[in-house]
């Protein structure tokens, strides 16, 4: 959970290329940062830390060198200060390293460095890694100084090294994600591939128990267990440089809520054989287990009710952080569909890794081509949201969304009339993005900005939605938000619901409105203020925000209401809603 950057090449300022590397990567982690270069005159390696995030930050007071790397760090071992952010270095400020990951061990190592001589500076685990490198520096060259280190360690980690003796970045990987970059005359490395889109997109993703050397010229790769090379094939990215920026939008969330409608019109479009092909997949499995994590364990939650209701077929779903307790029941009859952003999610890769051992078979809708779980999966989706940069999920949760609604109906033989409804959601969506309906929805916000509590009811596959309603209100605005399924209010929850407490309700054209309307009149019946996002009004409603009907696709425009109340909520709290505080974009950490 935190950003990697590194360069080599011909370039006297690689430390300002890396640092403009690591601002691309923020999302990453934003608890500290660090810059390291090998100086192009010095014995040893110069550095620069700061904590907080990178803003305005500088590197042009770190001497000249055409070697460098940096870092962007979420916190786990050690505080948040500039001691303990990366990179570390060696006691003789010869090695520096950058690491991502838990070194499970280090305690065993650092006593045993200690009574060595070794100094440590920091309460991290990372700095035992470069002390270890250190030690066997004494006794063999630095690639295997770097491979014995990694062969200690225990835990999924990914780390960099450089040694000012010596050229070259050394990079190995367990875990977490690491990804090398091809240039002329110059080379890169970065934990994500939107990190490199302005240098090269032609890239190769570091597998597990992988080492790489990297110099200018050349990229060689190794089996970290047996030290002997293998063969590197390249693939090309796809996106493209001016989707990693902001443009003319105040924050890259509105950025990535304002691409919706185009990215799920595109994705109708692009539903051709292939949809058929996968869906015809799904259908020959006995059990089909839709898993992810944060929202894209909503999402899972609802592709259960989208296959239910248009492919008549019965499917499960599961958090992947709990599916690991259910493998039990995984057999060789078991298809995963695993859903994720960034591909890396360590709480879904286990379980998916121990379900392949039992003879489960993966399906991957994953957004980054080259990650480890489209490397992971038996058969994969791209989603083709583009690079999402903002921590809190949007375009790449509609994408998942849109794939799951056209699986459903391809899955019931009815393709067509999936990318017609998707195309319609389209147009819904792009109607909750006008101007009128942001100034009424941006007008709600400021009503809501000193609330402490709102609570987000559905029912069907509006609960899900009520679910990733909530996440999205507390995970960037920090008011305490709580999603339900509508009937579950008289089993508890409308204990706490009293005069002026928010309740946001969502009430689609669909089986459900008749008795989420009863519901939500048991909210007014106590004080409760009423929300309703729904295709027409009701003299119930305190607030009324309007939604096109577009059946089952309904809960893509209703979704982007749910962005933009908690994006306006956190603005109207001065707020950054790109970068919420405890979060980071990818999460590599079990």
């Amino acid at each position: 959970m935190c950003g990697i950057f590194g360069y080599i090449g011909s370039r006297e300022q690689a430390a300002s290329l890396v640092l403009e590397g690591l601002k691309q990567l923020e999302y990453r982690g934003y608890d500290s940062w660090g810059v390291a270069v090998a100086p192009s005159a010095g014995k040893t390696i110069s550095l620069k830390k700061k904590t907080g995030k990178i803003g305005d930050g500088s590197v042009q007071d770190l001497p000249a060198g055409t070697l460098a790397f940096g870092h962007t760090r979420w916190a786990t071992h050690g505080g948040v200060t500039e001691a303990n952010a990366h990179p570390l270095l060696d006691c003789s400020g010869q090695v520096a390293v950058i690491h991502n990951g838990i070194f499970e061990n280090y305690e065993t190592f650092k006593n045993e460095l200690l009574s060595q001589g070794h100094t440590f500076s920091s309460e991290t685990d990372t700095e035992v890694i470069v002390h270890l490198i250190e030690e066997y520096l004494k006794k063999l060259p630095f690639f295997e100084a770097v491979r014995n280190t990694f062969l200690d360690l225990e835990g999924l980690n990914a780390f960099v090294a450089i040694n000012i003796r010596e050229r070259v970045l050394v990079a190995v990987r367990r875990g977490s994600p690491l990804v090398l970059g091809f240039g002329v005359g110059e080379n890169y490395l970065a934990s994500d591939p939107a990190a490199l889109l302005p240098h090269t997109k032609d890239v190769y993703f570091l597998e597990d128990q992988e080492m790489a050397v990297v110099t200018d010229t050349e990229i060689k790769i190794f089996d970290s267990l047996t030290a002997q090379e293998k063969k590197a094939t390249k693939q090309h990215l796809t996106w493209d440089v001016s989707q990693t920026e902001k443009g003319e939008y105040a924050h890259y969330m509105l950025k990535e809520i304002h691409e919706q409608p185009q990215i799920v019109a595109t994705i109708a479009v692009n539903a051709t054989r292939r949809t058929q092909e996968v869906a015809d997949y799904l259908q020959q499995f006995e059990d089909i287990y839709l898993i992810g994590c944060g929202s894209a364990s909503y999402a899972s939650q609802v592709g259960y009710y989208l296959f239910s209701k248009i492919a008549h077929r019965q499917v499960n779903c599961s958090v992947g952080s709990e599916f690991s307790y259910n493998l039990e029941a995984v057999t060789s009859k078991t298809l995963l569909l695993a859903l994720s952003q960034s591909g890396e999610t360590m709480d879904l890769l286990e379980p998916l890794k121990m379900a392949k051992t039992k003879g489960a078979k993966i399906l991957a809708l994953v957004n980054v081509l080259g990650s480890s779980l489209y490397r992971l999966a038996d058969e994969k989706v791209l989603l083709t949201a583009g690079p999402e940069r903002a921590v809190a999920s949007t375009k790449a949760f509609t994408a998942k969304l849109a794939h799951l609604i056209l699986l459903a109906f391809a899955a019931a033989d009815e393709l067509e009339a999936g990318k017609a409804l998707l195309t319609q959601a389209a147009e819904s969506a792009s109607s909750v993005l006008l101007p009128t309906s942001l100034n009424h929805i941006q007008g709600l916000a400021t009503r809501l900005k000193d609330t402490q509590h709102i609570y987000c009811l559905g029912r069907g596959i509006s609960f899900p939605l009520s679910l990733e309603t909530a996440l999205k209100i507390k995970e960037i605005s920090y008011i305490h938000a709580e999603g339900l399924a509508m009937g579950e209010l008289k089993h508890g929850t409308l204990a706490l619901i009293e005069k002026g407490v928010p309740c946001l309700a969502f009430l689609p054209n669909d089986e459900t409105y008749a008795a989420s309307l009863a519901g939500v009149m048991e909210v007014k019946a106590r004080g409760g203020y009423v929300v309703g996002v729904s295709f027409k009004p009701h003299a119930i409603f305190d607030y009324y925000i309007e939604v096109l009907d577009v059946k089952e696709a309904t809960i893509i425009p209703n979704v982007i209401v749910a962005q933009l109340l908690a994006y306006y909520l956190t603005l109207e709290r001065k707020l950054d809603p790109d970068m919420p505080r405890n979060l980071a974009k990818s999460v590599t950490v079990k």
